[in-house]
């Protein structure tokens, strides 16, 4: 198909139907073998993957997007919002299980993915969008800097991946409201 133009979309969802679910849990497993950022290591199946997506639906605190090429589901990323008794951070959120699977990589769908969350937890009132990333997803880490995430500390003992102790990256991002004062002064 040469030539032809792939219909990309992002969408925050509150429930999927089977179908949705069955693209979700493939292109999930489709990720963690490539490497990608969910971390599981291992593969987990349709029945785990749909309990745990079905979970996630249900948590007040969480919010799930989907990215889609040409209409099916090829990746997904979590909005996870402080919880309300948590009143000195309720200005941050947390960006997490952000992934594309391999068969639909190459298309933008993760900068426009990330673009949508940052979009809605702007809009929620959310000043900084926080995130973490094993050191040895380049393309991730790539990709969050080319979007402007500012890197702020490294853990040496992040992760252990097929017995070997994975660093991880803490990053941030500075969110600015679709209108009211600029978040500059947030940072000293």
């Amino acid at each position: 198909m040469s030539g032809t133009i792939a219909d990309l979309r992002v969408d925050r969802v509150t429930e999927l139907d089977d179908h949705d679910i069955a693209e979700l849990c493939e292109a999930t497993d489709a990720a963690i073998i490539e490497g990608g950022g969910f971390g599981w290591v291992e593969p987990q199946g349709r029945a785990a993957l749909e309990r745990h997506f079905r979970g996630v639906l249900l948590v007040p605190e969480r919010e799930l997007f989907v990215a889609r090429l040409d209409g099916m589901v090829v990746g997904s990323a979590q909005l996870v919002r402080p919880h309300r008794n948590n009143e000195a951070q309720a200005f941050a959120a947390q960006l997490t299980h952000a992934y594309i699977a391999p068969y639909g990589r190459g298309h933008g769908l993760a900068r426009l993915m990330i673009r949508k969350v940052e979009e809605h937890a702007a809009a929620l009132g959310h000043r900084v969008l926080n995130l973490d990333v094993r050191e040895t997803q380049l393309t991730a880490i790539s990709l969050f800097q080319a979007l402007g995430y500012v890197l702020w500390g490294s853990h040496p003992v992040y992760a252990r991946v097929r017995g070997q102790t994975v660093a991880g990256q803490y990053y941030y991002k500075l969110l600015e409201p679709g209108r009211g004062r600029r978040t500059e002064h947030m940072v000293p």
